[in-house]
């Protein structure tokens, strides 16, 4: 019982162990400390690190990777706020080296227009047609389909005796089935 005992102390202790190593390890990534000159630079380098967009990795902006590229850009961004260049200057340096994928409000040209037009067009496309589908079947609903059918090109006298000819046919098949059934009319219900 000892044994057991025993056993189960060290493997708790040895589980302890593991996860605060674990929780050290995660705890030495990456911090960033960077010196700015004023709180002016400091807030325009977190608005640029909150704006841009890792090129790595998938919708993820530079201030939340860790990936290598994201630390370099930052580190140029840095750089690039302590020479004095704008928020325009900036974002205009990553799009010539990354291109409109580093933002993500790419600008309006020819390239980008299916991004900022397309979106807006196929909802107004689809609206429109779901107006058109409504009030189509709104008419057709009120028997204004607007299909008329001609009294003059009903049925002539041959085609009348065929389709009687066969619903009279189909009606006694359907009655000599009902005569073969033997389940009660209770059970059909």
């Amino acid at each position: 019982m000892q044994m057991k005992n025993l056993t189960i102390k060290l493997a708790g202790l040895l589980l302890a162990c593991l996860l605060s190593f674990g929780i050290s390890f995660s705890a030495h990534a990456a911090i960033e400390v960077y010196d700015f000159d004023s709180v002016q630079q400091e807030a325009q380098y977190r608005g640029l690190i909150e704006e841009l967009r890792c090129p790595k990795c998938q919708n993820q902006n530079l201030a939340g990777s860790d990936a290598p590229i994201a630390q370099d850009l930052k580190q140029k961004t840095y750089d690039l706020i302590k020479e004095g260049r704008s928020d325009t200057e900036i974002r205009a340096y990553m799009q010539e080296r990354y291109g409109d994928f580093i933002t993500y409000k790419p600008p309006v040209r020819p390239s980008t227009w299916i991004l900022w037009f397309f979106p807006p067009l196929l909802l107004i496309v689809l609206v429109i047609g779901w107006f058109w589908q409504s009030k189509r079947s709104q008419r057709v609903a009120r028997g204004q389909s607007g299909v008329t059918v001609d009294s003059v090109a009903a049925l002539s006298a041959a085609e009348k005796a065929e389709l009687d000819r066969l619903l009279s046919r189909s009606n006694k098949h359907s009655n000599d089935n009902n005569e073969h059934d033997i389940t009660s009319t209770e059970d059909k219900k």
